[in-house]
This record gives structure tokens, sequence and C-alpha cells, in this order.
């Protein structure tokens, strides 16, 4: 009598990963803990995979583990593992430590005003604006200073993007400080407070280039791009640089729909 056996094709561990970004996160720390008692405990492939995923996404690169980033491959890690300590748990204690940031930052989940002003600004296409917007995002937790002088500089590029013709020829002075652009740009869009009369319009108008010009000060006094506070200097907090990069998201996009609304961008 003939058995019939029946055959399964052996599963792909690629196919098995979750989609959910936290848990692709987490999936990438518990195969590391496994790979810390051996370097045929995770798949090559499925490392090469999340670590380029998280290393290409400018939220998640700053947060990633060092180590990983060295590790072009499961085999330089093993032999990172090895290296740490000789025995499993340390090795698998380092790697659930090293994840923690990440994995908090993930489980907390980006803002909804991050979302929002992500999928704008990438909807309009400009050239460095988005750019300039994922750095400031990215630095804004690890890198307080950076991220404050990426969010003047995002509002510089939007500005200088609507101060510019279709065949990229200036409507500024290159010298035109970050106060100075918006003016100009929002004379051309008719968002100056001057240009209307009516009292709610002018003190909210007022309000948007008051916050402008202070993003320019607060780079100015204590964004990377300059020495700042002499003996005293000022220490920047990372909520410090949520205020400044969320204001000046905020702004590029008003700015950039309002230019799409009126036909200028």
């Amino acid at each position: 009598m003939a058995w019939d056996f029946e055959t399964t094709e052996p599963r792909d561990p690629i196919a098995d990963l979750p989609t959910d970004r936290l848990e692709r996160a987490m999936a990438f720390r518990n195969g590391l803990v496994a790979l810390c008692e051996g370097w045929a405990k995770m798949d090559e492939n499925v490392y090469s995979l999340l670590r380029r995923e998280f290393m290409n996404d400018p939220i998640t690169a700053p947060l990633l583990p060092q180590f990983v980033k060295t590790a072009q491959d499961r085999g330089a890690m093993w032999a990172f593992m090895k290296d740490f300590d000789g025995q499993w748990e340390p090795r698998r204690r380092m790697v659930r430590n090293e994840f923690a940031p990440l994995i908090d930052a993930l489980e907390r989940g980006p803002a909804l005003a991050d979302d929002m002003i992500s999928d704008g600004i990438a909807s309009f296409d400009a050239l460095g604006v988005k750019d300039a917007w994922n750095k400031a995002l990215a630095r804004r937790d690890t890198d307080p200073e950076g991220a404050i002088t990426s969010a003047r500089t995002l509002l510089e590029t939007v500005c200088k993007h609507l101060l510019e013709d279709a065949d990229g020829n200036a409507k500024y002075g290159e010298k035109d400080d970050l106060p100075k652009l918006y003016r100009l740009a929002s004379e051309r869009l008719n968002i100056a407070p001057s240009q209307h009369s009516e009292d709610a319009f002018k003190r909210i108008l007022g309000s948007a280039a008051s916050v402008v010009e202070g993003l320019g000060t607060l780079r100015n006094k204590i964004g990377d791009a300059h020495a700042s506070g002499g003996r005293k200097p000022v220490k920047v907090a990372p909520r410090h640089a949520a205020l400044a990069v969320n204001l000046a998201g905020s702004m590029a996009l008003f700015l950039l729909e309002t230019a799409s609304a009126k036909g200028v961008a």
C-alpha cells in the first residue's frame, strides 16, 4: 500500500515578519537576543533586511544601537557578540538595554502633528524641504541643538522656494535672514499682517510672523550653528527642540498649503 505524505515548503522567515514598525523592531531585537547564543540563531536575510530598514529611516536611525550600525552582516554581529562577553546572558541583557530607546520611541508612536506635517510636506516635493523636515525630526530627541538648526533651515528653505520663479531665479538677497525671507514670502502670498484690515486676521498673522522671528532668534542663541552662551551656555533640552521643530513644521506646512491654494507653489 502506498503512503501519501503531505509535503510543506520551508517557511520564508522574511514573509513571517510583522508589518507593524514597532513589532518589526521587537522582532529585530528578539532575533539578536537569540543570536547571542550562536550565529545560526538568526536568519541572515532577516538581519540584513531589518538593519537596512531601520538605518534608512531618518526617525529610527539615530535610535538604533551603534553595534547594529557597525555590523554589516550576521557574521560581523556574531563576532561582536563573542568579543563582548563569553556568556549568553550578558550579551542578551546588553541587546535588550541598547534597543530600549528605539522600542520606547516606537511604543509612544509619532505625534499626530508629525504625520500631518510629513504627509503635507511630502505632497509638495519641493527641493530640500522634505530633507530639512526629516533632519529636524530625526534630531529632535537625540540632538536638540541640531534639531533647532534644522527647524530654521526648514523655514528658510520653504521661504526661498516660494521666492523663486519656475526657472529658479531668486527674488531675495543672499544675506537675507529668516525674518526677512518670511516677510517677503508672506507678502507674496498676501498673508502679511499689513495686508489685512480685519483685526482677527491681523493678530493671527502677526503671531505667525512672531513665531518665525522667535525661531530665528532661538537658533542664533542655542542652535549648533553658532557658539552660544559664553561662560554660561544655554542647555538645550529635547522639549525645547520639540517646540521649535513642531512650530517650524506647522509654519512650513501653512506656507506651502497657502501657496498651493493661491497657485504660487
